[in-house]
């Protein structure tokens, strides 16, 4: 098995939703806001080479969208999904399979191209994953998350007839396990990856950044937020306990972090890049 970073640039999202109820004087600490009271975020994503398959986890934002949908976000940066795989000798018809561990825009929005007038996966070659409770979540949506649940993100996935559901309680693979979390959308997806004798956690949303480590650093964007503060709870003990490694999405700087018990709590141990694990 061989992981490798994908990098797809930044956007932007108001700081004041990204933290909830934490006060600015204390969250630009760690990720300062522009004049606009918006902070940089990233869209890294994981690749994963295991056996004959070339799986991806996510796709980011993409760029079907007009300009004034941009225009909220003010997506930047030059690296882009093509281009990074591009640099590791892979294109994207390479890749056999997509992860994606929920159905967000930022997190989903390029597993979709637009061709004129036509909508039609991004990985030709691909069987797209996700789990029956989420999909049915984010096709009939709440009123609070229907913003981020685009249906041309969406439907053609179902449409092209490459949409795959993991079984209820099933992992990916033998090396490729699936957790889940329920508080910041239905059956969120967590990959838990086995890597050279250590355990990798795909965070997805449920650590945005090395900023939001504390459990009360909760989004405004989570639908259940005491949900998630249970869930984080549960899952840093975990973390801590088993030495995970945490691969984060949209930390600007830092790919990988660990954690560590303090006298304030969990909070961060180490953060380092996926190349530097041994």
């Amino acid at each position: 098995m061989k992981l490798y970073t994908i990098d797809t640039g930044f956007f932007k999202l108001d700081g004041g939703a990204m933290f909830g109820v934490v006060p600015k004087s204390i969250w630009q600490k760690t990720n300062p806001a522009d004049a606009r009271n918006l902070c940089t975020w990233a869209t890294r994503l994981l690749l994963i080479e295991y056996g004959n398959s070339l799986i991806l986890i996510d796709t980011a934002l993409g760029d079907k969208q007009d300009d004034k949908f941009f225009g909220h976000y003010f997506r930047h940066g030059d690296a882009s999904i093509d281009s990074s795989l591009a640099k590791l000798g892979f294109h994207r018809d390479d890749i056999t399979d997509v992860i994606l561990t929920h159905l967000h825009f930022d997190h989903c929005g390029g597993a979709v191209v637009r061709n004129g007038d036509r909508l039609s996966p991004a990985f030709n070659n691909a069987r797209f994953w996700s789990n029956e409770k989420h999909w049915n979540w984010a096709t009939n949506p709440n009123p609070r998350e229907k913003a981020s649940f685009l249906k041309e993100n969406i439907m053609p996935l179902q449409e092209s007839g490459q949409l795959n559901f993991v079984p209820d309680g099933q992992n990916f693979s033998e090396q490729i396990g699936l957790r889940y979390a329920y508080g910041h959308t239905e059956a969120m997806m967590l990959p838990q990856i086995e890597y050279k004798g250590k355990t990798i956690l795909y965070m997805a949303d449920l650590l945005p950044s090395v900023g939001h480590i504390p459990l009360p650093y909760v989004m405004s964007y989570d639908v259940r937020p005491l949900t998630t503060m249970e869930e984080r709870q549960h899952y840093w003990e975990e973390i801590v306990d088993k030495e995970y490694i945490l691969f984060l999405e949209h930390d600007p700087l830092h790919p990988c972090c660990t954690l560590q018990r303090t006298e304030k709590g969990i909070r961060l141990k180490d953060t380092f890049t996926l190349e530097d694990i041994g």
